[in-house]
Protein backbone atom coordinates (compact mmCIF):
# COMPACT_ATOMS: atom_id res chain seq x y z
CA UNK A 1 0.00 0.00 0.00
CA UNK A 2 1.35 3.39 -0.99
CA UNK A 3 0.87 6.08 1.69
CA UNK A 4 -0.97 9.31 0.93
CA UNK A 5 2.23 11.36 1.25
CA UNK A 6 4.00 9.19 -1.29
CA UNK A 7 1.02 9.30 -3.64
CA UNK A 8 1.07 13.10 -3.56
CA UNK A 9 4.84 13.15 -4.07
CA UNK A 10 4.56 10.74 -6.98
CA UNK A 11 1.93 12.90 -8.67
CA UNK A 12 3.99 16.05 -8.13
CA UNK A 13 7.20 14.50 -9.46
CA UNK A 14 5.44 12.84 -12.36
CA UNK A 15 3.97 16.17 -13.43
CA UNK A 16 7.31 17.98 -13.06
CA UNK A 17 8.91 15.60 -15.58
CA UNK A 18 6.33 16.19 -18.31
CA UNK A 19 6.99 18.09 -21.50
CA UNK A 20 3.57 19.78 -21.23
CA UNK A 21 -0.04 18.65 -21.11
CA UNK A 22 -1.64 21.71 -22.60
CA UNK A 23 -5.02 21.04 -24.15
CA UNK A 24 -5.59 17.67 -22.55
CA UNK A 25 -8.72 17.06 -20.49
CA UNK A 26 -8.55 16.25 -16.79
CA UNK A 27 -9.90 12.74 -17.49
CA UNK A 28 -7.31 12.19 -20.19
CA UNK A 29 -4.57 13.28 -17.82
CA UNK A 30 -5.92 10.97 -15.09
CA UNK A 31 -5.72 8.02 -17.49
CA UNK A 32 -2.31 9.14 -18.69
CA UNK A 33 -1.03 9.39 -15.13
CA UNK A 34 -2.26 5.92 -14.14
CA UNK A 35 -0.73 4.29 -17.22
CA UNK A 36 2.50 6.29 -16.97
CA UNK A 37 3.08 5.24 -13.36
CA UNK A 38 2.37 1.59 -14.24
CA UNK A 39 4.90 1.77 -17.09
CA UNK A 40 7.55 3.64 -15.07
CA UNK A 41 7.21 1.23 -12.13
CA UNK A 42 7.40 -1.77 -14.45
CA UNK A 43 3.92 -3.21 -13.98
CA UNK A 44 3.25 -2.74 -17.71
CA UNK A 45 6.34 -4.18 -19.45
CA UNK A 46 7.63 -3.40 -22.95
CA UNK A 47 5.33 -4.83 -25.61
CA UNK A 48 2.27 -4.91 -23.34
CA UNK A 49 -0.83 -4.04 -25.39
CA UNK A 50 -3.01 -1.17 -24.23
CA UNK A 51 -6.68 -1.89 -24.86
CA UNK A 52 -8.44 1.40 -25.68
CA UNK A 53 -11.93 -0.07 -25.40
CA UNK A 54 -11.17 -1.50 -21.98
CA UNK A 55 -9.83 1.87 -20.80
CA UNK A 56 -12.96 3.62 -22.05
CA UNK A 57 -15.15 1.14 -20.13
CA UNK A 58 -13.07 1.35 -16.94
CA UNK A 59 -13.22 5.14 -16.88
CA UNK A 60 -16.82 5.30 -18.18
CA UNK A 61 -15.89 7.60 -21.02
CA UNK A 62 -15.80 7.85 -24.78
CA UNK A 63 -12.76 7.03 -26.90
CA UNK A 64 -11.76 10.71 -27.21
CA UNK A 65 -10.12 11.11 -23.75
CA UNK A 66 -8.50 7.69 -24.25
CA UNK A 67 -6.94 8.87 -27.50
CA UNK A 68 -5.72 12.05 -25.76
CA UNK A 69 -4.13 9.98 -22.98
CA UNK A 70 -2.43 7.69 -25.48
CA UNK A 71 -1.06 10.67 -27.42
CA UNK A 72 0.44 12.04 -24.19
CA UNK A 73 2.03 8.66 -23.51
CA UNK A 74 3.35 8.50 -27.07
CA UNK A 75 4.85 11.98 -26.72
CA UNK A 76 6.71 10.74 -23.63
CA UNK A 77 8.00 7.71 -25.61
CA UNK A 78 6.19 5.35 -23.24
CA UNK A 79 3.67 3.97 -25.74
CA UNK A 80 3.70 3.28 -29.47
CA UNK A 81 0.43 4.04 -31.30
CA UNK A 82 0.66 2.32 -34.70
CA UNK A 83 -2.04 2.87 -37.36
CA UNK A 84 -4.86 0.30 -37.32
CA UNK A 85 -3.23 -1.69 -34.55
CA UNK A 86 -3.58 -1.75 -30.77
CA UNK A 87 -1.19 0.58 -28.91
CA UNK A 88 1.56 -1.05 -26.88
CA UNK A 89 4.22 -0.13 -24.31
CA UNK A 90 7.34 1.00 -26.14
CA UNK A 91 10.39 -1.28 -26.25
CA UNK A 92 13.62 -0.35 -24.48
CA UNK A 93 16.97 -0.57 -26.31
CA UNK A 94 20.26 -0.68 -24.40
CA UNK A 95 21.77 1.86 -26.82
CA UNK A 96 19.02 4.34 -25.92
CA UNK A 97 19.51 3.72 -22.20
CA UNK A 98 23.28 4.29 -22.53
CA UNK A 99 22.89 7.53 -24.46
CA UNK A 100 20.40 8.99 -22.00
CA UNK A 101 22.51 7.96 -19.01
CA UNK A 102 25.62 9.54 -20.56
CA UNK A 103 23.74 12.83 -20.97
CA UNK A 104 22.31 12.64 -17.46
CA UNK A 105 25.73 11.86 -15.93
CA UNK A 106 27.25 14.97 -17.51
CA UNK A 107 24.34 17.19 -16.50
CA UNK A 108 24.40 16.02 -12.88
CA UNK A 109 28.17 16.45 -12.65
CA UNK A 110 27.52 20.09 -13.55
CA UNK A 111 24.69 20.24 -11.00
CA UNK A 112 27.08 19.05 -8.30
CA UNK A 113 29.71 21.66 -9.16
CA UNK A 114 27.10 24.43 -9.04
CA UNK A 115 25.58 23.18 -5.78
CA UNK A 116 28.98 23.44 -4.07
CA UNK A 117 29.48 26.90 -5.56
CA UNK A 118 26.03 28.40 -5.00
CA UNK A 119 24.04 26.58 -2.30
CA UNK A 120 24.10 27.73 1.30
CA UNK A 121 25.04 25.42 4.16
CA UNK A 122 21.39 25.34 5.20
CA UNK A 123 20.27 24.37 1.70
CA UNK A 124 22.82 21.57 1.49
CA UNK A 125 21.76 20.35 4.93
CA UNK A 126 18.23 20.06 3.54
CA UNK A 127 19.35 17.13 1.40
CA UNK A 128 19.76 15.14 4.63
CA UNK A 129 15.96 14.94 4.98
CA UNK A 130 15.72 13.18 1.62
CA UNK A 131 18.63 10.95 2.58
CA UNK A 132 16.79 9.79 5.71
CA UNK A 133 13.79 8.80 3.58
CA UNK A 134 16.09 6.81 1.29
CA UNK A 135 17.63 5.07 4.28
CA UNK A 136 14.22 4.01 5.59
CA UNK A 137 13.07 2.81 2.17
CA UNK A 138 16.27 0.79 1.70
CA UNK A 139 15.84 -0.82 5.13
CA UNK A 140 12.27 -1.74 4.25
CA UNK A 141 13.16 -2.93 0.75
CA UNK A 142 10.55 -0.56 -0.71
CA UNK A 143 11.72 -0.11 -4.29
CA UNK A 144 8.88 2.15 -5.45
CA UNK A 145 9.13 4.44 -2.42
CA UNK A 146 12.92 4.58 -2.73
CA UNK A 147 12.62 5.43 -6.40
CA UNK A 148 10.24 8.37 -5.91
CA UNK A 149 12.20 9.70 -2.93
CA UNK A 150 15.34 9.37 -5.07
CA UNK A 151 13.66 11.47 -7.77
CA UNK A 152 12.78 13.99 -5.07
CA UNK A 153 16.38 14.07 -3.82
CA UNK A 154 17.72 14.69 -7.32
CA UNK A 155 15.10 17.34 -8.15
CA UNK A 156 15.83 19.20 -4.91
CA UNK A 157 19.56 18.92 -5.59
CA UNK A 158 19.09 20.35 -9.09
CA UNK A 159 17.16 23.31 -7.66
CA UNK A 160 20.17 24.15 -5.46
CA UNK A 161 22.29 24.62 -8.60
CA UNK A 162 20.19 27.75 -9.25
CA UNK A 163 20.32 27.38 -13.01
CA UNK A 164 16.89 27.29 -14.62
CA UNK A 165 18.14 26.22 -18.03
CA UNK A 166 19.99 23.28 -16.51
CA UNK A 167 16.82 22.19 -14.70
CA UNK A 168 14.87 22.41 -17.95
CA UNK A 169 17.44 20.25 -19.72
CA UNK A 170 17.14 17.62 -17.00
CA UNK A 171 13.34 17.71 -17.17
CA UNK A 172 13.48 17.32 -20.93
CA UNK A 173 14.74 13.75 -20.44
CA UNK A 174 11.14 13.07 -19.42
CA UNK A 175 9.42 10.00 -18.06
CA UNK A 176 11.49 7.63 -20.16
CA UNK A 177 14.41 8.51 -17.88
CA UNK A 178 12.26 7.69 -14.85
CA UNK A 179 11.44 4.35 -16.44
CA UNK A 180 15.12 3.47 -16.79
CA UNK A 181 15.94 4.64 -13.27
CA UNK A 182 13.22 2.50 -11.74
CA UNK A 183 14.39 -0.52 -13.72
CA UNK A 184 17.92 -0.02 -12.41
CA UNK A 185 16.84 0.37 -8.78
CA UNK A 186 14.64 -2.73 -8.96
CA UNK A 187 17.66 -4.96 -9.67
CA UNK A 188 19.09 -7.09 -6.80
CA UNK A 189 21.34 -5.17 -4.42
CA UNK A 190 20.83 -1.83 -6.11
CA UNK A 191 19.10 0.00 -3.24
CA UNK A 192 22.06 -0.40 -0.89
CA UNK A 193 24.58 0.58 -3.58
CA UNK A 194 22.51 3.65 -4.47
CA UNK A 195 22.11 4.59 -0.81
CA UNK A 196 25.87 4.41 -0.23
CA UNK A 197 26.50 6.58 -3.31
CA UNK A 198 24.05 9.21 -2.08
CA UNK A 199 25.74 9.23 1.34
CA UNK A 200 29.10 9.90 -0.34
CA UNK A 201 27.54 12.69 -2.38
CA UNK A 202 26.00 14.40 0.65
CA UNK A 203 29.35 14.25 2.45
CA UNK A 204 31.14 15.78 -0.55
CA UNK A 205 28.62 18.63 -0.52
CA UNK A 206 29.09 19.16 3.21
CA UNK A 207 32.88 19.29 2.68
CA UNK A 208 32.46 21.77 -0.22
CA UNK A 209 34.51 19.50 -2.47
CA UNK A 210 33.25 20.32 -5.96
CA UNK A 211 35.56 17.91 -7.77
CA UNK A 212 34.62 14.97 -5.57
CA UNK A 213 30.91 15.82 -5.68
CA UNK A 214 30.94 15.95 -9.48
CA UNK A 215 32.86 12.67 -9.70
CA UNK A 216 30.52 10.91 -7.25
CA UNK A 217 27.47 12.24 -9.07
CA UNK A 218 28.73 11.04 -12.44
CA UNK A 219 29.68 7.67 -10.98
CA UNK A 220 26.30 7.34 -9.26
CA UNK A 221 24.45 7.82 -12.53
CA UNK A 222 26.66 5.54 -14.60
CA UNK A 223 26.54 2.80 -11.95
CA UNK A 224 22.80 2.72 -12.62
CA UNK A 225 23.44 2.21 -16.32
CA UNK A 226 26.00 -0.54 -15.71
CA UNK A 227 23.50 -2.36 -13.51
CA UNK A 228 20.98 -2.40 -16.38
CA UNK A 229 23.66 -3.43 -18.87
CA UNK A 230 24.88 -6.36 -16.76
CA UNK A 231 21.36 -7.52 -15.90
CA UNK A 232 20.71 -8.74 -19.44
CA UNK A 233 17.14 -7.46 -19.21
CA UNK A 234 17.68 -4.90 -21.98
CA UNK A 235 19.37 -5.66 -25.30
Amino acid sequence: MVGDDLLRLRQELLFSALRGVEGSSSLAFTMFQELAVSIVEGRLPPGHEVNSAELARRFSTSRTPVREALLLLEREDLVVVPPRRRPYVSPVALSQVREIYEIRASLYALVSELVVERASDEEIAGLAAWQKLLEQDARDGEVDAYFWHNVGFRNHEASLAKNGELQRRLSSLGLQMHRFRHLSLSLPGRLLHSLADHERLVRAYADRDAGLAAAVSRSLVMRGYRAIESSGRVT
